[in-house]
């Protein structure tokens, strides 16, 4: 009777415990974080880091790997003195053409147009109004104003400096320099001899429709040796 007892008991008690039992949320949880671990911000600020902060910002004055510094400024003054003064370092060849062409395509035509009119794709379907044309005289683009603005960005058009390389923004202000002297019906530009001059990084390969060519880079030291060799 007392055996018969404690089964009915047992019995009684599993029932119980299965009823509560939730597969999603466990009734009984040892060490819960790594259960349901705590999500912090990177720059939230909580008591228990250092600084209030999870994530370290760089030690003052230290500069990214591979970073190189921009001395023109983010202001009306900057501004001008880029235009006046920053030229392009790459050599206009065929090759960095349509390297510009092809990130151009990337970044830059879906607003200001294949062409260069300010007639992209979201302008036509009155997503942005107001997009200037590449020859507009009120504006004279220079390759230094280009380039400082896709630094730093201007009005709408926020800045490419983190999507884009020094040299890659290079590339596009050939090819926008280009799109410019096209639509002012100038005569094309003449290519210049395909040198390594002032390439610091790589730049990306295209293939003859100006599409981007992954894994067929080669660097300066690389090509210069090759070039030496020949």
């Amino acid at each position: 009777m007392k055996s018969l007892f404690n089964k009915y008991i047992l019995v009684l008690l599993a029932l119980t415990m299965v009823s509560c039992f939730n597969d999603s949320r466990p009734n009984y949880q040892y060490f819960p974080d790594m259960y349901e671990p705590v999500p912090y911000e990177p720059y939230g600020e909580y008591e228990i880091f250092p600084g209030g902060q999870s994530a370290r910002l760089p030690v003052e004055g230290t500069v990214p790997r591979g970073w190189k510094p921009y001395e023109y400024e983010n202001n009306p003054e900057g501004s001008q003195a880029a235009k006046a003064q920053l030229t392009n370092p790459l050599p206009y060849t065929e090759k960095n053409l349509a390297a510009g062409k092809a990130l151009y395509t990337i970044y830059c035509a879906t607003c200001h147009g294949d062409k260069g009119d300010g007639q992209g794709t979201l302008v036509q379907r009155e997503k942005i109004l107001g997009i200037p044309s590449y020859d507009d005289a009120g504006r004279d683009i220079t390759e230094g104003s280009v380039y400082h603005v896709m630094y730093y960005g201007l009005n709408a058009m926020g800045s490419y400096a983190s999507q884009t390389s020094t040299e890659e923004r290079w590339l596009i202000d050939h090819y926008v320099m280009k799109l410019k002297s096209d639509l002012q019906g100038n005569p094309e530009r003449a290519f210049e001899a395909d040198t390594l001059q002032n390439a610091q990084n790589l730049i990306p390969a295209v293939n003859a429709e100006g599409d981007m060519v992954p894994g067929d880079e080669t660097s300066t030291d690389e090509a210069q040796e090759n070039q030496n060799e020949e």
